[in-house]
């Protein structure tokens, strides 16, 4: 299910998969340390980032909506081989 909540002053949208990234934004990080992400995505359509375990994000803006989500990458293999 969807959710939608606001984060820092944004209004973010993310699926059951995404919660952990939001949470990340919302809870782990001061509000300086997630402007960095939310200034990405709005400059250049989204910002990658990972929580404290490793878990890879995307944070996309929609500038017709004028929001952000987040939604759950799948992590790489590990290595460089």
């Amino acid at each position: 299910m969807e959710q939608k909540r606001d984060i820092h002053g944004h209004v973010v949208y993310g699926d059951e998969d995404a919660k952990e990234g939001l949470n990340y934004l919302d809870y782990d990080l001061q509000t300086p340390e997630a402007e960095v992400f939310f200034k990405q995505a709005k400059l250049k359509g989204t910002a990658q980032f990972e929580d404290d375990h490793e878990r890879q994000f995307t944070l996309s803006f929609d500038r017709l909506k004028t929001a952000y989500r987040v939604e759950r990458r799948a992590s790489g293999g590990g290595g460089w081989f």
